[in-house]
């Protein structure tokens, strides 16, 4: 038996996508739940039965748990009955709409597949890259570029979705299935038959994800975790003092507070608890609260409800350690970031993330060859190991981040990369891979917290969703609709089935990542997506209220034209 110090260490995979359908029409305007579905979710299950020692925690959102069980559904209609689904591109990838013989639609279509990574999503894939060098060199508004688009048949733009589905392909699907392995190989001029087995890859990949995690869970080899319902930023709900907590001189919205913001918070705690049991069959212990967002009220919320854990980032540790005087040596060794801590007299235990380890999984590892990544990481992990010494063991490293954005800068969607993370670190002698309640149930001790400074997992602050004029203009047009609801509400003007139909669009109206995207950090694009879809969400929250919505909702909100790292769907902390 090794004499040497071991540390615990906590992978956590925080699978999420916002709510992608029209509040008005009912249509998906991104495809990015059932892209990830058949990419991300597959593959980090795969890599997990393919590596049974390994332990993580998975945490999904129950905003996506339902929108993966409305694919299967809506592609099970269209395999047994060809009902028409509700989203444009599998709509076309089925041949249940036609290619489009306009122009316009023609180049919005050739736009929607270029939406991959080209280093390792297009240029990896020759026959994909073929299709749209055909058109690269000339911008969209050239009469050239148009001509082009009026000429090319049908056959190419076939061939295209199909190519641009086989690209979002997980790597396990690629290396398994025998009808990708056909399709890939057949290259081009692809016909019924070839679309109807891909719709049949995609179906079957999407229904079978949550029975997968759930038999995972049932091994004992993952912890599943929750988010609130719809992905709020909980600690602004409750109160809009906590962006003054974590940035005292930040613009705040003309809204002073989120009306009757704590009942809604625990709304989306009592209805996540909901959706994810008739999932999973049974209750998590854990949450990681949207976006890391926490505050003593927060935390208070969890406690009130029996949760054993939750976690938050780096910065929301050192603002806390520093208000609450502890030891300035444990801070600058990052002594106490492996130790979970209790706030006050609460008995939830609050985990914090690694930034710099999590950062390097998430931004600088890709670049690196696999098994050297692995091996740093490891090394990292024996280094803190080493460090703490005789108590070791009663430590925990919190390593959490994304569960699916990373991966398409990797090659190979990171297949190699984890698959050497985990099996270095599961043999590792210093490290004891585990889960947030294990590692609570098996020796990690809490160190008092006097003070939790409210922050979330970006810069231990909210400045990525509140204290920007953008930003605050929409949390502004939520409290007016929400001041609408209650109005409506409390006049009784509701049945009990216009009311659950209002509560559940409020409650998507409530979501974090709208605010992620407004502001100048991001792509236009993005942000136009995003903008769009939030203002046709309180649209609809009106109209399910029988009330007129304002004028103000026909304005855009924001503009974006940054240039954000991965596309703006990662912050690095590092």
């Amino acid at each position: 038996m090794s004499d040497l110090p071991k540390i615990k260490v906590v992978l956590c995979w925080h699978m999420h996508q916002p709510h992608y359908r029209d509040g008005l029409d009912g249509q998906y305007r991104l495809p990015w739940v059932y892209l990830h579905a058949i990419k991300d979710y597959t593959d980090m299950a795969a890599l997990l039965e393919a590596n049974p020692a390994a332990r993580v925690v998975v945490n999904f959102a129950p905003v996506l748990l339902e929108q993966l069980d409305d694919y299967a559904e809506q592609l099970r209609y269209w395999r047994d009955g060809q009902h028409l689904m509700q989203d444009c591109m599998l709509n076309l990838l089925a041949g249940a709409k036609p290619i489009p013989s306009g122009v316009n639609g023609r180049l919005e279509l050739v736009r929607a597949c270029r939406r991959a990574y080209a280093p390792t999503m297009i240029d990896t894939l020759p026959a994909f890259a073929r299709l749209l060098h055909l058109l690269e060199g000339l911008t969209e508004d050239s009469p050239i570029y148009r001509e082009k688009m009026a000429y090319l048949n049908d056959g190419y733009f076939r061939d295209l979705l199909v190519w641009y589905h086989l690209a979002w392909m997980g790597a396990s699907l690629r290396d398994s299935d025998a009808r990708v392995k056909s399709l890939m190989a057949k290259e081009r001029g692809y016909d019924q038959r070839d679309q109807a087995d891909l719709i049949d890859v995609i179906y079957e990949a999407i229904a079978g994800i949550i029975p997968r995690y759930k038999s995972l869970w049932e091994k004992g080899q993952i912890e599943l975790s929750m988010t609130p319902y719809g992905h709020p930023i909980v600690p602004l709900l409750i109160d809009f003092k906590s962006l003054e907590e974590a940035m005292p001189d930040a613009p705040k919205p003309q809204a002073s507070h989120y009306p009757d913001g704590y009942a809604r918070a625990k709304w989306h705690l009592e209805h996540g608890l909901k959706v994810f049991e008739s999932h999973f069959g049974h209750q998590p212990k854990g949450v990681w609260l949207s976006e890391g967002a926490v505050s003593e009220a927060a935390v208070g919320l969890l406690d009130e409800m029996d949760f054993a854990w939750t976690a938050s980032g780096e910065g929301v540790w050192r603002h806390s350690c520093e208000r609450s005087q502890i030891n300035p040596h444990d801070l600058a060794c990052k002594r106490a970031l492996y130790q979970p801590m209790q706030q006050g007299s609460k008995n939830c235990k609050i985990f914090f993330r690694d930034d710099g380890l999590s950062d390097f999984i998430g931004f600088q590892y890709k670049d690196w060859q696999a098994q050297d990544a692995a091996q740093d990481f490891a090394q990292h992990m024996a280094n803190i190991a080493n460090f703490l010494g005789a108590q070791a063991s009663e430590h925990v490293v919190s390593v959490i981040l994304d569960g699916e954005n990373a991966w398409e800068y990797y090659p190979n969607n990171a297949q190699d990369f984890l698959t050497q993370l985990y099996a270095e670190l599961a043999k590792h002698p210093q490290v004891e891979l585990t889960t947030f309640s294990s590692a609570l149930a098996n020796g990690a001790k809490a160190r008092h917290l006097p003070i939790l400074k409210a922050g979330s997992w970006v810069y231990g602050s909210f400045s990525t969703w509140m204290g920007d004029p953008d930003k605050n203009r929409g949390w502004d047009l939520l409290v007016h609709a929400k001041q609408a609801y209650d109005k409506q509400v409390d006049a009784g003007a509701l049945d009990a089935s216009a009311l659950q139909a209002a509560t559940q669009q409020l409650a998507v109206c409530e979501g974090s990542d709208w605010f992620w995207w407004f502001g100048d950090y991001n792509p236009a694009g993005s942000v136009s997506d995003f903008d769009h879809l939030y203002r046709r969400h309180l649209t609809r929250l009106y109209q399910l209220l029988n009330l007129t919505p304002p004028d103000e909702l026909e304005i855009p909100l924001s503009k974006g034209g940054g240039n954000a790292e991965n596309a703006g769907t990662m912050r690095r902390n590092i």
